[in-house]
């Protein structure tokens, strides 16, 4: 499982939300042997007065989230980040500088999905990637 937010500016994010998740959803297929059906992304486009960040980031400054089952190396990690910075800056032209990802596991029991614990879940995809 994998579960995507985004934060940026709204001006910024608005106009290329769909465009991102696609970038997201391809990395993540790619570094985690991910189903192409399963994307779960929300976006929070914001104002200028409730994002705040360091003078070194742009308007362009976004922040991933990413919670997944625990499970996955910290090889696949390591690939998915490099694969979205590459990606973002290529497709979007937004520097790494201006990205943060963060990537939060907790343990399959931790989850509640389709009404069972997400231990109880029968997946039809490997998490130990």
């Amino acid at each position: 499982m994998a579960q995507v937010k985004v934060f940026g500016l709204k001006e910024n994010l608005n106009p290329i939300k769909g465009r991102l998740s696609e970038i997201i959803h391809d990395c993540v297929v790619e570094a985690f042997k991910y189903p192409l059906d399963k994307k779960f992304h929300r976006f929070f486009p914001m104002d200028k007065e409730d994002l705040c960040y360091a003078s070194d980031r742009t308007e362009a400054y976004t922040i991933i989230e990413i919670s997944i089952f625990e499970g996955r190396s910290v090889d696949s990690k390591k690939k998915l980040i490099r694969l979205l910075f590459n990606n973002i800056h290529n497709h979007l032209q937004i520097t790494p500088q201006d990205v943060e990802i963060t990537i939060v596991e907790s343990p399959k029991s931790n989850w509640g999905i389709r009404g069972l614990p997400g231990d109880e879940l029968q997946l039809n995809y490997n998490v130990n990637v």
